[in-house]
């Protein structure tokens, strides 16, 4: 769904480059999107994926049982009993077991939540388009699905119950990320969020949306993307395996072994204090299968893993955001190094914001859509984080994230050679402007992320 977003820019840019066939359209107005052929490709994707998944277990050798998994206290941890839908079970015994159960979408807990909101799962699968909508969250699926949603047309508006989004990234970051979706028409209520949810009308077909603030307004749909909650509830671990009596995440050692359990292990979105995103669940999940049947010793490393916002302005990143910088070191140890640049496609293209957004009548442009920032540690020069707004950020991220790991200085990142056109280029050539000097970092001319002549 980001990358049909995504072709709503790409479809005026072609206009604007010569495709006539392609007809222009004029800010607020979009192509034309058949969003039940949509989601039909994006379902039978996924039937594709899980008939693979399901294909390589058994090409393994690993039995697949479709049930409910549970540990059965009188039996003790070594055994985990299994229940299937008809209410039939039977138990299984290993030496390890592993929990990897992920997590469920969240609601929150007000009057008509369940009866009228759907969750960012259901909008995958939703077969009608959802018109009006609002997005309650401020985290990084609800800014991901408010994206795309505004690019293929639909009015969105997102609900934030702080004065942040995105608030465990990078703040400037997070607010570079914010400013491009209002400009592509995205709204925001900050600092609130819905108090409960009614039919509209006696036909039903709009959801009334009553804030905490005493407004209200009609959507179409209402999504909630109100963070995840581990699926543990009904496991039947010991209350010492749970970080606190009110919480769903399993608390676990370096080699992944549940407190309180002699033999169950636990990776992914279950675990307390790990980043929740999948790679980091495969990852934990291949070195623990090498540690306890390859012989091998190497643990998980949780500090120097790179991550993506795919937002219409995507956001990576790899190690301390500014502030988390600023809880380990001294004010007079961190400097933060900032640039911000159109990239070279659309400062041909001149995309423009929707009306809105405009300061004036002569402020129709998109603002620069590319950002850098370098959280440094300036006694040894060591990059303490990196951050990245632009096209393509989650393939720009990773060739960094690998020299972040090495230990990667900011004289290093300036010895290199940039690739000129390119976005990149602003990484290795521009970025000298310092947060504390307090100078402009936008960039007023050049080419793309480059210097012209």
């Amino acid at each position: 769904m980001h990358y049909t977003g995504n072709l709503e820019g790409s479809l005026r840019d072609a206009n604007k480059l010569g495709y006539t066939e392609i007809p222009e359209k004029k800010p607020g107005e979009h192509y034309q999107h058949d969003w039940n052929k949509m989601v039909s490709d994006i379902q039978m994707y996924i039937k594709k994926l899980n008939f693979m998944y399901r294909t390589g277990l058994r090409n393994g050798g690993v039995e697949y049982e479709h049930a409910w998994g549970s540990f059965d206290p009188e039996a003790g941890p070594h055994t985990v009993k299994l229940t299937n839908k008809k209410g039939e079970v039977r138990t299984i015994t290993a030496k390890n077991v592993l929990v990897a159960t992920g997590g469920r979408p969240r609601i929150l807990d007000i009057p008509g939540a369940l009866e009228y909101g759907i969750t960012s799962d259901d909008l995958f699968s939703l077969r009608t388009p959802p018109g009006k909508t609002l997005v309650v969250g401020s985290r990084y699926i609800a800014l991901e699905c408010a994206g795309f949603l505004t690019e293929l047309g639909f009015d969105t508006t997102v609900a934030v119950r702080s004065d942040k989004v995105l608030k465990n990234f990078d703040q400037d970051m997070a607010n570079k990320v914010k400013s491009v979706m209002q400009e592509l028409g995205t709204k925001f209520l900050m600092e609130t969020e819905p108090a409960s949810l009614t039919k509209s009308d006696s036909e039903g077909s709009r959801i009334t949306v009553n804030f905490e603030d005493g407004t209200s307004d009609d959507f179409d749909t209402v999504l909630f993307a109100t963070g995840r909650t581990a699926a543990t509830a009904n496991l039947g671990l010991p209350s010492e395996a749970f970080a606190s009596p009110t919480s769903s995440k399993l608390v676990i050692d370096e080699k992944n072994l549940v407190r309180g359990t002699p033999c169950v292990y636990a990776v992914g979105d279950v675990v307390k204090g790990i980043p929740e995103l999948t790679p980091v669940a495969i990852k934990a999940g291949e070195l623990l299968a090498d540690r306890l049947f390859g012989g091998k010793t190497k643990l998980m490393d949780y500090h120097s893993i790179p991550t993506t916002v795919f937002t219409p302005a995507e956001y990576s990143h790899v190690g301390m955001s500014e502030e988390e910088a600023l809880t380990e070191y001294s004010k007079d140890e961190v400097e933060c190094y900032m640039y911000s640049w159109g990239s070279l496609e659309l400062s041909v293209t001149h995309r423009p914001k929707v009306p809105s957004t405009m300061a004036n009548e002569f402020d129709e442009e998109m603002s620069p859509n590319c950002m850098c920032k370098i959280v440094v540690h300036e006694p040894d020069e060591k990059v303490l984080g990196f951050h990245y707004i632009g096209p393509a950020a989650g393939e720009v991220i990773h060739g960094f994230a690998v020299a972040f790991k090495m230990g990667m200085t900011k004289s290093q990142v300036e010895d290199i050679v940039g690739v000129h056109p390119t976005d990149c280029e602003a990484v290795i050539q521009q970025m000298h402007i310092t947060k504390s000097s307090g100078e402009n970092y936008v960039a007023t001319g050049g080419c793309g992320g480059g210097k012209c002549g």
